[in-house]
């Protein structure tokens, strides 16, 4: 329960040192701000409950405890978390395969009701629905404060759930197809992973945009999710040789993008199916760091290489909110569908990462707050 007192202390922790995005290896210093009462004694201060990791490791390293949330600085809002995003970028943290000081709460993802506001913030008022994606981390957790500034207003149209599925997810597609490598009409396109969270709104996108979309899966269900989602051809690694079938649905020309999140798996295959000056963007690593890859892999097709990161994208306020404008926008329009096929509670989010690590899920997936 949250405490309310006209006496109150903050005692701050470190605020964030540097920026997060999807597929950068930045460090981290999670956001979080202590609050106790002069007129109370050390034993009540304000709790909320949330993940916590003490140690790096598997699923079970995420512990459910109580931890303090404080009253929101200058700059500053708390927010009453109602949908959390699931990210693969959150599984990396909990490995240590991202650095971040421990403990912390994971989660770079949420919608949620604005409970207070700093002092003297202007554009933010108490009951305002907004999400944020990227920074800082602690997303998991039933109440968190945000900087102001990288909260977006989340449109009445768009329901809680749909808006916590589609935030992070769908500006890093925004900013993959329509930023890193602008696809247009007449591009062919490859997807890996293409019915998970980012590959499924990736797809769909693409094929907006009048793009030939081919996408890999591993099992029959996924392949039907692809298809649904907007792939003309579908691939299934685990029985065909991805270049092989790129170049015979091609007709060898290959593809003018891969969209990569696998890495290490994946990489060759991606660098095999691209067309003459074609462009791997590569934005995640799931089945581990690829293999350096040299200049003179590059050479024979004056390939291009991208690593490239969301919030270089959407680092100011006018980029943020024409990131997630168009986004909510292709929402509403039916453009992007979210399937938000798997939601635990909260303090199940260790079950949620090792769905998702043993590759048990498809579309998005959420925790939804105990309270």
């Amino acid at each position: 329960m949250m405490m309310t007192c006209s006496h109150l202390t903050r005692l701050p922790l470190p605020l964030p040192l540097s920026s997060f995005s999807p597929c950068a290896t930045s460090t981290f210093k999670p956001a979080a701000t202590r609050l106790r009462c002069r007129c109370s004694t050390a034993d009540t201060p304000a709790m909320v409950k949330a993940i916590r990791v003490h140690e790096l490791g598997g699923p079970e390293a995420m512990r459910w405890e109580e931890v303090e949330v404080g009253e929101p600085k200058d700059g500053e809002i708390r927010v009453k978390n109602t949908a959390i995003g699931v990210n693969f970028i959150d599984v990396y943290f909990r490995k240590g395969v991202y650095p971040a000081p421990l403990p912390f709460t994971p989660g770079m993802e949420a919608v949620g009701v604005v409970t207070a506001v700093g002092p003297g913030l202007t554009g933010r008022k108490v009951g305002d629905v907004v999400a944020y994606a990227g920074k800082p981390m602690g997303s998991y957790a039933e109440e968190q404060i945000l900087p102001a500034n990288v909260a977006v207003p989340v449109p009445s149209s768009i329901d809680h759930k749909t808006a916590a599925a589609i935030m992070l997810k769908g500006m890093t597609v925004h900013v993959l197809v329509r930023r890193v490598f602008k696809v247009e009409a007449g591009h062919t396109v490859l997807v890996h992973a293409a019915a998970g969270g980012v590959g499924s709104l990736l797809c769909q996108w693409a094929n907006a945009l009048g793009a030939t979309v081919i996408g890999t899966v591993s099992n029959e269900e996924k392949a039907a999710h692809a298809t649904q989602d907007g792939c003309h051809h579908v691939i299934m690694y685990t029985k065909e040789d991805v270049a092989t079938r790129v170049k015979e649905i091609t007709e060898g020309k290959g593809v003018n993008v891969v969209y990569d999140s696998v890495g290490k798996d994946t990489y060759k295959a991606s660098l095999q199916s691209l067309a003459p000056q074609g462009c791997l963007v590569s934005f995640g690593q799931s089945s581990g760091s690829p293999d350096p890859i040299s200049m003179g892999d590059l050479a024979p097709k004056s390939l291009f290489l991208t690593r490239p990161s969301m919030l270089h994208y959407t680092g100011t306020r006018d980029e943020l909110l024409q990131s997630a404008g168009e986004v909510f926008a292709n929402v509403a329009s039916g453009v992007l569908r979210i399937r938000v096929n798997h939601t635990y509670p909260l303090h199940e989010a260790s079950r949620a990462h090792a769905d998702l690590e043993a590759r048990k899920t498809s579309g998005s997936i959420l925790l939804i707050p105990d309270n």
